[in-house]
């Protein structure tokens, strides 16, 4: 079979504002209509008939959206595929999806997911029952693997939130480069504003407001502290109600259909590989093996260095996952790392996020005719990683796509103990907030023969402390479970 290019044609990114319970539209809904809308982008409803709907896994009771999808839009018989959790699946099923197209074993592919985070907190506010559909049934493929992310050692202590593991490796990151707490903060929050300038300028971004440094480092009653250092405009904003569709097929196909070359975008090159898949496994918290290898490799099937990329879309969970992703593939920080606005400003709809940045990245290299655009997407605690590169030219080379997990694989992997007694160096923490201040800290420290342990503390004054000072590298006593110093 002659291979096929793979191409995409369609893209749409849709939001909804509440208003009210009765005209709020529920995620499948929001799907139908951003697919819908993707095909009005390409300029043919033919596409809707479509041998593949693949959905991105969302807080949503349905089983088998792909399959209300494809009958909604008159593709009944379509392949249905549901992707497990994690940001990183976007870029990952798009990359199964151009290998599928190359491959001859579809022509048209659609890809979508939908959340409804803000419809969701206002009814659990108000005590409304959503009644949202369950759409029972077994979609017809799987992209990943659901499984536990958590260490024995990480539930023993209840560590598990990603807004108390990111501030871990905020902090090692910190003490690993050298700044001090407060030119630490100055820089974080210099980097968020200007995710915040992007957004400001994105048609699609949820919040469209340039935020000063100083707004987002600083404690207001719109920015109320979360874990340190990180305030609410440093976190992923779920609370959003967002919808997005791509459509790709191949160049024969978009030939056919009529499709005007210059909607067409070509994906160049696709990646992927999971760091140590607990975290407290890792070498270090201020790394990423993964990354590193992955999308290094991304670079290069293309023949790019960082320079040659000419707009990127770096994953903004949380600051320190966009400085650890710089740091390991060679990006300046000072230049433009996103384009859409990240997941604070644009909108974090939890695992689809990187939908939207590839739809926004799309509209601009066909506004950019030649230009080379990256995206970077995560998954789970700087775990799951896929990168993609995109062109509104043809690659030199047909797609191309690694894995590079045996690379990762072979990298150290620590033991953790789980219950320590005696001293160990503090390598990173993370100071959780209530309402009334702070409540607990989570230290992650090295133990003399290399391995890892974990404590915590709720001693209110050296959580304080803990705020203020550089507390990696220093001395704890562990003692079921519990960290003095």
């Amino acid at each position: 079979m002659t291979q096929q290019t793979p191409v995409l044609v369609g893209i749409s990114h849709l939001e909804q504002r509440f208003t009210d319970f009765e005209s709020a539209k529920e995620p499948i809904q929001l799907m139908i209509d951003a697919v819908n809308q993707a095909a009005e982008d390409a300029g043919s409803k033919e596409l809707l008939k479509t041998s593949s709907v693949r959905v991105i896994r969302g807080i949503w009771p349905y089983a088998d959206p792909a399959r209300a999808v494809a009958q909604a839009i008159g593709s009944p018989n379509a392949e249905t595929a549901l992707t497990a959790f994690g940001g990183n699946f976007v870029q990952t099923a798009l990359n199964q999806s151009a290998l599928d197209i190359q491959a001859g074993r579809h022509d048209v592919i659609i890809l979508t997911g939908a959340e409804c985070g803000n419809t969701q907190a206002k009814a659990a506010k108000a005590g409304h029952d959503l009644g949202w559909l369950e759409l029972p049934g077994t979609p017809d493929r799987l992209i990943g693997t659901e499984k536990d992310m958590r260490h024995e050692a990480e539930i023993a202590i209840r560590l598990g939130r990603p807004i108390q593991i990111y501030p871990i490796m905020e902090t090692a990151l910190r003490h690993a480069t050298g700044l001090s707490v407060d030119a630490h903060l100055e820089h974080i929050a210099k980097l968020w504003s200007g995710f915040s300038e992007v957004a400001a300028n994105n048609p699609n971004a949820w919040i469209r407001e340039t935020k000063t440094a100083e707004e987002i480092r600083t404690i207001s009653g719109v920015n109320r502290p979360v874990s340190f250092p990180y305030p609410k405009l440093m976190n992923s904003n779920n609370n959003v109600d967002q919808a997005s569709a791509l459509i790709l097929v191949c160049e024969e196909k978009a030939k056919a259909l009529g499709i005007p070359r210059d909607k067409w975008i070509y994906p160049w090159a696709g990646t992927d590989a999971q760091d140590h898949y607990y975290f407290s496994n890792r070498d270090n918290f201020y790394s990423s093996p993964a990354i590193r290898f992955a999308g290094g490799k991304c670079l290069e099937l293309t023949g790019s260095t960082p320079d040659d990329i000419d707009m990127i879309d770096v994953y903004s969970c949380f600051p320190v996952a966009v400085q650890i992703a710089c740091r390991e593939l060679g990006f300046d920080m000072n230049r433009p790392l996103t384009v859409t606005g990240g997941l604070t400003f644009a909108g974090g709809p939890l695992n689809n996020y990187v939908m939207h940045s590839i739809a926004r990245m799309a509209q601009l290299l066909r506004d950019n005719p030649g230009k080379r655009g990256m995206i970077t997407a995560n998954g789970g605690y700087i775990t799951k990683h896929a990168f993609g590169i995109y062109s509104s030219e043809p690659p030199a080379q047909p797609f191309q796509h690694a894995d590079l997990q045996d690379q990762v694989d072979a990298e150290l992997k620590r033991d953790v103990v789980i219950e320590h007694q005696g001293r160990g160096t503090v390598e990173g923490y993370s100071v959780m907030y209530g309402p009334e201040g702070v409540t607990k800290a989570f230290v992650a420290a090295r133990l003399e023969d290399g391995r890892r342990a974990w404590g915590i503390s709720e001693d209110s004054d050296l959580l304080q402390s803990m705020t203020e000072e550089e507390f990696c590298g220093r001395d704890v006593n562990l003692a079921n479970h519990e960290a003095t110093f």
